[in-house]
């Protein structure tokens, strides 16, 4: 499916056109199609209560791509902060690391104003 066809937003499920689960059976495959050509998506209640949700394929691909869209940017904002953690901590793993902190802890705190922490230091 390369192509995503431009679709009607999918309204909120308290929204939706409801059919009981009996009537889904009742019409047929045939029959709810043809719901949901001419009123939308389909909203399947049993006794009274939401089960599904049935939408064109179209909808469910370009709700699908929203999502994936949505989902990139914070993917990508969480990797950019994975890979600083790990340089930072990786400093701790150097041969000089020790000698540094207990250069730092030894020493009196004159820190002139300044503090003397992170990629700082």
């Amino acid at each position: 499916m390369s192509a995503v066809l431009k679709t009607q937003p999918v309204p909120p499920v308290d929204q939706l056109h409801r059919t009981p689960a009996s009537d889904v059976k009742k019409l047929g495959w045939r029959g709810v199609m043809r719901q949901l050509q001419t009123q939308g998506p389909v909203l399947v209640t049993n006794h009274q209560q939401p089960e599904a949700v049935i939408l064109p394929v179209q909808a469910y691909a370009e709700l699908l791509a929203r999502a994936q869209r949505a989902a990139d940017p914070a993917e990508a904002a969480l990797d950019a902060l994975r890979r600083r953690f790990d340089e930072r901590l990786a400093v701790l793993n150097t041969p000089e690391a020790g000698d540094r902190l207990r250069g730092l802890m030894d020493g009196p705190a004159r820190l002139g104003g300044e503090v003397k922490a992170g990629a700082s230091y």
